[in-house]
């Protein structure tokens, strides 16, 4: 049995939750993964009857996942999130290298194949959809998108003039550039025109700043404020930053666009379980019957030549 580490925490110490929120911040890890990871840490406590994590180890830790595979038959995913959590907690907060777990009961990972939808499926779950989630869709589906990428897309990362998009912190915490199809180019145009006249009045009632990365909002503190940061895709109501207590407008919650694919699959009788990431699938496998090996030929080919463009896969 490995040998436990009794941690007594000295008088006027953060409280433990807090050291992690702390650190997490300091790492610049974001708001769900510190929702996540504090949700996991919280579930493990009281898994263990409320114990300090300074008190267990290996053992106790390989019980809880065990628990999590076995008796709560949860995905793959959502354990190794779970482990990740706690991997975060004994190594970055208690300072406590936790060994290898042989004990760990896995949950097993089956492989799946992505859902594709064809051209005919998209036109009609699109027939149903309308309005900004229609919008949203159709840069999930012609240029290749990720949901959150769509939904944290900001206005200075369209380029009109070169029918292109910038994603910026992508997976892996990488920048891409992916086309804008043409025939999304002017919805877009007048959907940024109104939100742009939301802003100037969110300005005039004193509100109107928005959530920048990083250290850059200190740097340029008027930034927040102007118009190419704004989100292209913000949400109806203001709302308080949970870390700064700030009154502003963030970008639109990404269940309204989930939700409302869902009722269009429904509404067009297709039974595959379609959702937003099918289209982001769906426009990768129409490149590949076009003949492009990647969009980076589309980008060589196409983004590259002024004044070009692509439509979208559903014309």
């Amino acid at each position: 049995m490995a040998a436990r580490v009794v941690r007594t925490p000295p008088a006027g110490k953060p409280k433990l939750l807090d050291q992690v929120r702390d650190i997490i911040r300091r790492k610049h890890y974001s708001i769900r993964t510190e929702q996540a990871y504090i949700d996991w840490i919280k579930r493990f406590i009281i898994y263990h009857g409320k114990r300090h994590p300074g008190e267990m180890a290996e053992e106790e830790v390989a019980e809880f996942l065990t628990h999590l595979a076995r008796d709560l038959n949860v995905a793959a995913s959502t354990q190794n999130q779970a482990l990740s959590a706690l991997l975060f907690l004994y190594k970055e907060v208690l300072k406590h290298e936790i060994r290898w777990l042989e004990k760990v009961e896995r949950a097993k990972k089956p492989p799946k194949l992505p859902v594709v939808l064809s051209r005919g499926e998209v036109k009609e779950i699109f027939a149903h959809l309308h309005g900004v989630p229609k919008l949203m869709a159709g840069l999930l589906y012609g240029s290749g998108l990720r949901l959150m990428e769509c939904v944290r897309l900001r206005v200075k990362d369209v380029d009109f003039a070169l029918a292109q998009l910038t994603v910026r912190d992508a997976k892996g915490g990488k920048d891409r550039i992916t086309m804008l199809p043409l025939n999304l180019s002017e919805p877009l145009r007048r959907h940024l025109s109104r939100v742009k006249a939301e802003h100037v009045q969110d300005l005039e009632d004193g509100f109107g700043s928005v959530h920048l990365p990083f250290a850059f909002a200190r740097k340029s503190p008027n930034a927040a404020r102007e118009w190419p940061w704004q989100y292209a895709f913000p949400s109806s109501r203001l709302s308080i930053d949970p870390r700064t207590g700030e009154k502003r407008r963030h970008h639109i919650a990404e269940g309204l666009l989930q939700s409302a694919l869902k009722r269009a699959v429904a509404a067009a009788g297709i039974v595959k379980r379609a959702n937003c990431h099918s289209l982001r699938h769906s426009f990768a496998t129409y490149l590949l019957s076009k003949g492009y090996v990647s969009t980076t030929m589309i980008y060589t080919h196409v983004l590259n030549r002024p004044g070009m463009g692509v439509k979208s896969p559903l014309d």
